[in-house]
């Protein structure tokens, strides 16, 4: 063998295991995983090998590096007062259980001394982050409530806009069930708590006039759990450059969403097709009452060779990135996956044991040792700290 191609090989090994020891070594925080209401509420244990049925399991969190994981606690629209507070808990419940029975791989963490506590015993620091205000039920008891039980971030809004916020979706689509448009005043009452608690203000899916109003009475850094960027990928989820600026002039972070409709501006358009194509199916789902996402998820696994053309490269997602990092720097974007809520993610991102994937991404672009553990949760850590009591 030629000497040069040796010396290549053997870089390539070197540069390899030096990417291993960063992931190894640094704290992976991703902000949002939906597997306790998409997998564990439908009946599967996330304690078993569940591949091929979910993109997370205990083992795999493992595989992947993953030391912190926020769980979404979720429920959609079809809950509302006196079902979705109680719904919430129950899904706290379930991962209070599942602590319980692996007290030697995971424990719930609800600050940053028991977080580190958790990765220096090479537990899973479990956190729990309220996807959808509606949970509270206009009541600022049940967000103490919630607090209480463990919960340290609150997504102002699901897709569904409350009494007192409006939506992304319900704003870009002018409809919404609050008049005012945008933070009431118990709005600014919820916000003003939740700093008060130490309670992160996740500004993933709410509209444009509730980010501008909630930022400007915030006292705390602020987070977007799982949102993109709307420059590369003009969707209403994702977040338009005066936002991301907002942020970061606030000292939050912005958290990638990984689902292929928030990272590629043209799989919307080819996905639409894909459902088109089997709209009899679609058909016979709405009539049973399930959701969209529901239905899309059914669609992706149904016909998995179909869905997995659609697909970005992994690529795209660190475009995204770089745009964040060009526009307010690197103390400002973290991960946060969205895995087991979407059904398409880009290629190489199959399920969590993938987050190696990324930090060999960031490497080969250029991101330093040091910027890398602020991406995988450096970031998220210091603005968890700010928001502590």
């Amino acid at each position: 063998m030629h000497l040069s191609i040796v010396l290549l090989l053997a870089a390539s090994v070197a540069f390899s295991q030096s990417n291993s020891k960063l992931h190894e070594s640094a704290i992976l925080v991703d902000t949002h995983n939906d597997v306790l209401s998409t997998v564990t509420m439908k009946g599967l244990n996330f304690e078993n090998d569940l591949r091929g049925k979910s993109q997370s399991d205990l083992y795999r969190f493992k595989q992947g590096g993953v030391d912190v994981q926020v769980f979404s606690i979720f429920c959609d629209e079809r809950f509302g007062k006196d079902t979705a507070f109680k719904y919430a808990n129950i899904e706290i419940d379930s991962l209070y259980a599942m602590a319980r029975r692996n007290p030697d791989k995971m424990s719930i963490v609800t600050n940053v001394r028991e977080l580190e506590l958790a990765v220096k015993q090479k537990k899973l620091a479990a956190m729990m982050g309220l996807e959808g205000g509606h949970m509270i039920e206009d009541d600022l008891s049940k967000l103490d409530s919630l607090y209480k039980r463990g919960v340290r971030y609150m997504t102002l809004t699901w897709n569904n806009s409350t009494s007192w916020a409006t939506s992304a979706k319900d704003e870009s689509q002018h409809k919404s069930p609050n008049p005012s448009i945008g933070l009431n005043d118990f709005g600014k009452q919820v916000i003003q708590r939740m700093n008060e608690l130490g309670m992160l203000v996740d500004f993933s899916h709410v509209g444009e006039k509730t980010f501008w109003d909630a930022i400007s009475i915030t006292t705390k850094p602020v987070i977007a759990s799982h949102s993109c960027v709307y420059a590369l990928c003009p969707v209403f989820r994702n977040l338009k450059d005066d936002q991301i600026k907002a942020i970061g002039k606030n000292g939050g972070v912005i958290h990638l969403n990984f689902y292929s409709g928030f990272v590629d501006s043209s799989f919307l358009r080819k996905q639409t097709a894909f459902i088109f194509a089997h709209s009899h199916e679609v058909d016979s789902l709405t009539k049973l009452k399930w959701a969209s996402y529901e239905i899309e998820e059914w669609l992706a696994k149904t016909y998995r060779a179909d869905a997995e053309a659609l697909r970005p490269p992994l690529s795209m997602l660190l475009d995204h990135l770089d745009y964040i990092v060009k526009l307010i720097g690197v103390n400002h974007v973290g991960l946060g996956s969205d895995f087991d809520g979407v059904d398409s993610t880009p290629q190489g991102l199959d399920g969590v044991q993938d987050f190696p994937k990324i930090t060999d991404a960031l490497r080969e672009r250029g991101y330093s040792k040091k910027q890398i553990r602020k991406i995988l949760g450096g970031n998220f850590i210091r603005v968890f700290k700010a928001n502590s009591r």
